[in-house]
């Protein structure tokens, strides 16, 4: 059963239960490609004072040893989680000499995709394994898709929430499977509604043409006077075809209606063959090419715009820890770096996330079917190339919406919760940056992407330059800023530690790379 608003916020005050609202708690990872100060990728290996990117458990790595992520801890200050991400990116980037951290999804300029250097993990198993996995992703999907940065928002609520909800929906399940029930729901509805990230957040309308590497498109690209191939209406090309997709998934029908079906469909695509995989091999002339041939190598090969996630203990794949321990929060994987903050996400975005997730587990949420999914993915689709498009229109069921006329719905319906975080928070913050937010929908000029596109198409700017001078901008700023939560010696230790713990890895191993990989897949 669903229950509104007021019926909840009332009980929340009932039970003073209302300061659990404060307590919901986050974590970001932040994905960015180290440049050099004219554009080019930068060649040089993961600096070794940035520490071990196999163990560090704040700066390592994603596809390639240039393309940096941050990890915040889980924390429940807003404040305090942009607040880290700034002092871990202020100390790397005293560690990198004169590169820069790319401020953008989309990569810059790249004469050769195959010279993108795979990250490397060391000698361990385990450390092997995360390498031979991207060379899977490279030989499979090519190296560029998988340069693409972006926002990771992890998000869960407290446990005083759950109580309260769970009694007045008198539910008398347990509260591991209640809130696993509860996550799916919010995931039913993330899908439903989704396409407004993009539209609100979206910073990728344009790309430079080396992106495509020869390959041909069929998005109906126009080209810059200043040399950049964009979509007219795009918002995030990064989230379409073109970009962090995977079209050889897309037989595979995962479902968010309770987490033991999602197990089940997700281990049955972990079983699928396929044909074009097959052709690569597993190994060439003594070296792995991939870790298998099926449609997934691993579990997180499997793409989607949002997860449900569980902390796993070493060793522990993914869907197991799900299945012993249910849902312990989601991951918002459809948020393109921002190139207007210093650190890819800003403060009002964490707090709109925080609004519009909220939403998304209090409202109704009906069970979907596949032609229901198929309409809101379709719609998501859609956003991402033509979200600015005022002839767009959107399904919801057998209705047809604009951005407009159902934005205005979902605000509308998303204001009585901004007005209880602020209560709870004692401010009105959350009611601003919904009203800042609101003004997007009404007035398309003021997403990001429609100022990227006015800045390169009619401004005739280079969209290289402009980056770089953000991130230029962005490194001196950080630079004079004093540490706010950690320390110039705390990365240092940090870094010495992380080594350690690698190389004590590499010394336990007791068998060979072929054992390890086969009693991986057969546990």
């Amino acid at each position: 059963m669903s229950v509104s608003i007021q019926d909840f916020a009332q009980a929340l005050r009932e039970h003073q239960q209302l300061s659990s609202l404060t307590k919901i708690t986050r974590g970001i990872e932040r994905e960015s490609l180290r440049v050099l100060p004219h554009g080019e990728l930068s060649s040089h290996p993961h600096y070794h004072n940035l520490g071990s990117a196999l163990t560090h458990g704040q700066i390592t790595t994603d596809y390639a040893e240039n393309l940096l992520e941050f990890i915040t801890p889980v924390s429940d200050s807003a404040e305090q989680a942009i607040g880290q991400l700034e002092d871990i990116q202020k100390f790397v980037l005293s560690e990198i000499g004169d590169e820069l951290l790319w401020p953008l999804s989309m990569p810059c300029f790249v004469d050769d995709a195959n010279t993108i250097p795979l990250a490397n993990y060391g000698k361990s198993n385990i450390g092997t394994m995360k390498t031979v996995y991207r060379q899977g992703l490279k030989n499979r999907y090519g190296s560029m898709m998988q340069v693409i940065a972006g926002i990771h928002f992890n998000f869960s609520f407290p446990d005083g929430f759950w109580q309260v909800l769970k009694k007045l929906e008198n539910n008398q399940q347990s509260m591991q499977d209640y809130k696993s029930d509860k996550y799916f729901a919010l995931l039913r509805n993330y899908k439903r509604y989704c396409w407004l990230i993009p539209y609100l957040y979206g910073s990728s309308p344009a790309i430079c043409p080396s992106f495509l590497q020869g390959r041909e498109t069929n998005l109906p690209f126009e080209k810059s006077k200043s040399g950049y191939m964009y979509l007219p209406y795009a918002t995030s090309l990064r989230m379409s075809d073109l970009g962090y997709t995977n079209n050889a998934q897309s037989s595979l029908y995962i479902c968010y209606n309770s987490l033991p079906q999602y197990l089940t469909q997700v281990e049955k695509a972990m079983a699928v063959s396929s044909d074009e995989f097959e052709k690569i091999g597993i190994k060439k002339d003594g070296k792995y090419q991939q870790l298998n041939s099926k449609v997934l190598q691993i579990e997180n090969e499997l793409y989607s715009p949002v997860r449900p996630k569980r902390v796993a203990k070493s060793g522990e794949k993914p869907s197991h820890a799900l299945a012993e321990r249910g849902v312990e929060y989601i991951e918002v994987r459809a948020l393109d770096v921002n190139p207007f903050s210093s650190t890819g996400i800003s403060l009002a975005q964490v707090k709109f996330l925080d609004i519009f997730l909220m939403y998304c587990v209090l409202r109704e949420s009906p069970a979907l079917d596949c032609d229901t999914q198929q309409q809101f993915e379709d719609n998501m689709n859609a956003v991402v190339v033509r979200g600015r498009d005022p002839e767009l229109k959107l399904g919801d069921g057998d209705k047809q919406k604009s951005i407009t006329g159902w934005g205005q719905e979902i605000f509308e319906s998303m204001m009585p919760i901004a007005m209880l975080l602020d209560e709870a928070h004692g401010n009105d913050a959350y009611q601003q940056v919904l009203n800042d937010e609101h003004k997007k929908v009404n007035d398309a000029s003021l997403t990001p992407s429609a100022k990227i596109l006015d800045h390169v198409v009619a401004g005739e700017n280079s969209l290289t330059k402009t980056a770089l001078s953000m991130a230029a901008e962005y490194k001196a700023e950080l630079s004079k800023k004093n540490y706010q939560f950690y320390t110039q010696d705390y990365f240092e230790k940090a870094a010495i530690a992380s080594h350690q713990e690698q190389q004590a890895i590499e010394e336990s191993d007791t068998m060979n790379f072929d054992d390890f990989i086969s009693d991986y897949f057969s546990s």
